[in-house]
């Protein structure tokens, strides 16, 4: 009989513990709080003043600035960096603009201040500079073309170089020349005309070919009357059987 209770009385003491174990199991853990949301970066802001806005030519200025939610402050012309805000002397000498530039992690931002320098203006820009003529640009980019000795056919670098001047004549068709035919000073003053009219022609007809208009091209021969070199050698004479350009006005 107490063997029978005693049994009843322990098997109801596990069924207690197991009951209370499995609500301690089922305890809810605590949630992650959320992370906060990031700080929003903010835009620099910056305002330059300068008091007086008029002076006479070297007379004193003092520029006064201030800035929020900027690292880097530059003040141009002629002050450079600056702290996020304070004030400097300048000395303008002729009417002038100055900019200051705020710079941190939201952007950038400019303010500006003029002073009146009296008996001055504002700097002007600089005049462009003068665009060489088409006469120059003829010089520097038209070459004549060789030839050898008692020939008026056209050699391959001469027909290299007309290619090249044909370059130039399509980018300015307002362009017109006289190709003249030149010799050495050997042969018959009636044979090197006609060589050297033939030389002309045979430019000519190259340059036509490479879509130059015949009506923009003269020919003419001076055979060997109007050397280029007068000494009396090969490395001279080479340097006179061409066709020469000239522009014609």
């Amino acid at each position: 009989m107490h063997h029978s209770t005693f049994r009843k009385f322990t098997l109801l003491f596990g069924l207690v513990a197991l009951v209370a174990i499995a609500g301690g199991c089922k305890k809810k853990v605590a949630a992650t709080p959320p992370a906060p949301p990031p700080t929003p970066t903010l835009q620099p802001t910056v305002t330059l003043n300068a008091s007086p806005t008029s002076v006479n030519p070297g007379g004193t200025v003092t520029l006064s600035w201030s800035s929020t939610n900027a690292t880097d402050l530059d003040i141009e012309p002629g002050v450079g960096k600056v702290a996020p805000q304070g004030s400097t002397p300048v000395n303008p000498t002729q009417t002038t603009t100055f900019t200051i530039t705020a710079t941190g992690a939201g952007g950038s931002a400019t303010a500006s201040a003029n002073v009146a320098v009296n008996g001055s203006s504002a700097p002007t820009a600089e005049a462009p500079t003068e665009q060489p003529g088409v006469n120059e640009l003829f010089e520097q980019n038209v070459k004549d073309a060789y030839f050898e000795l008692d020939k008026s056919d056209l050699r391959d670098d001469a027909r290299a170089v007309l290619t090249k001047d044909a370059e130039f004549f399509r980018s300015y068709p307002q362009v017109k020349v006289s190709l003249e035919g030149h010799c050495d000073e050997r042969g018959s003053t009636e044979y090197n005309l006609g060589l050297g009219q033939r030389r002309a022609e045979a430019a000519k007809n190259y340059l036509i070919s490479l879509g130059i208009s015949a009506d923009r091209i003269e020919t003419t021969s001076w055979g060997k009357e109007r050397p280029f070199c007068t000494e009396h050698d090969e490395s001279c004479w080479q340097q006179n059987r061409r066709a020469h350009f000239v522009l014609a006005h």
